[in-house]
């Protein structure tokens, strides 16, 4: 009768470990979301930082042309002139 016996501390053991196993299985879904959404925030930081810095760009280039005089100066430079001006080309 002996080797019929149950060993209820074994049985206990076993179930705690399933139990464990279980728990740790309903966390490695949200852990795996977590990590990738950690990882899409980092990369989303990057690109505003990037798009921060192009606006500041952005600006200051706007400041630049608001100056007196800073849009003749960029139509010179594509190579307009003003009417009634002769234009000369030195090569």
């Amino acid at each position: 009768m002996v080797a019929g016996r149950i060993r209820w501390d074994r049985v206990g053991r076993w179930a705690l470990i399933g139990v464990f196993v279980f728990v740790l299985y309903l966390y490695v879904g949200p852990a795996r979301t977590w990590i990738s959404t950690y990882g899409e925030a980092k990369r989303k930081r990057a690109e505003v930082a990037q798009l921060r810095a192009e606006n500041e760009r952005l600006r200051e280039r706007r400041r630049e042309l608001r100056r007196a005089g800073a849009i003749e100066h960029e139509a010179r430079k594509l190579g307009m002139v003003k009417a009634g001006e002769k234009l000369y080309v030195v090569r």
